[in-house]
């Protein structure tokens, strides 16, 4: 079977949990090979995302790793032998894979929980919002990429809809609502559309103002994506050298923590409303 030219997150994230699964066990590559009857290259194609495994060799490999969380296990198999694409794949060769990887993260957390200080969440951005966004980027975006990445981000929305919409909470700073990234207008479309979602029974959305005294987790920005356990969280942070997926349990119950302390200072949904609504009138 030919080898994989460029792994997705999700796959790159079942192998590292299996490769995470064998370090726990004390083993090496060849003790797992020899369990399997392949060469030692096959275990190190499996940890490197640059070969599949079936839902039989998965569980065979746990097995030897006594790994006893079945519920962990299942959900690997699910992720090893599940559907692996998706509408983001329309975009694959257009857009920078990163876009493709958030995109299947979204498709298939059991929640999502954001923070931001700057700019309203994607998955809550207006087409006028996110096309200003995309606007002021340097160096510039030629016109057809441009519309590609609104339309990828107004895709993105689906996460929000239908029958079994994903459980959505949003932690956002005033200063991401009174930013006019473009005019007076598309910032009164951003926020009416922010108001509607709010109401949303999946949808929370929480402000914290700027009067708020004592706040010092403005650096706490950050997407997480909670996995079929929580063991397989992650969180998304956009840096200088563009989008990291963040797995480790030590990094994610950092986040945790942050995420908890962000919540708490908030307003409650209703205060936010609220909020939101008198911002409405400024405009």
């Amino acid at each position: 079977m030919a080898l994989r030219r460029d792994p997705t997150a999700r796959q790159m994230r079942l192998a590292v949990e299996l490769r995470r699964l064998r370090e726990a066990a004390d083993l090496a590559a060849r003790e797992a090979a020899a369990e399997l009857g392949v060469a030692p290259t096959q275990i190190s194609h499996i940890e490197s995302a640059l070969a599949g495994v079936s839902e039989k060799r998965l569980r065979r490999l746990a097995a030897h790793y006594a790994c006893t969380d079945g519920e962990f296990i299942d959900a690997l198999v699910a992720m090893a032998t599940g559907r692996s694409r998706g509408w983001w794949d329309e975009y694959r060769g257009l857009l920078p894979k990163s876009f493709l990887d958030l995109a299947e993260l979204e498709h298939h957390a059991t929640f999502l929980q954001e923070v931001q200080f700057l700019y309203i969440p994607g998955p809550l951005q207006t087409e006028a919002y996110a096309r200003a966004v995309f606007s002021f980027r340097v160096p510039e975006l030629p016109d057809d990429e441009l519309e590609l990445r609104v339309r990828h981000r107004m895709q993105r929305k689906v996460i929000l809809e239908g029958a079994a919409p994903t459980p959505y909470e949003a932690v956002i700073h005033e200063a991401a609502l009174r930013i006019n990234v473009s005019d007076r207008a598309a910032s009164l479309t951003q926020l009416t559309s922010l108001l509607e979602l709010s109401e949303e029974d999946h949808v929370t959305v929480r402000v914290i103002p700027f009067a708020l005294e004592g706040f010092a987790g403005a650096a706490s920005a950050m997407a997480y994506a909670g996995g079929a356990v929580p063991r397989l969280d992650t969180v998304v942070g956009d840096g200088p050298h563009g989008t990291a997926f963040i797995d480790s349990e030590a990094q994610l119950g950092v986040f945790r923590t942050l995420f908890r302390k962000v919540e708490a200072v908030s307003l409650d949904p209703d205060e936010s409303r609220a909020f939101i609504h008198r911002l409405t009138k400024e405009l």
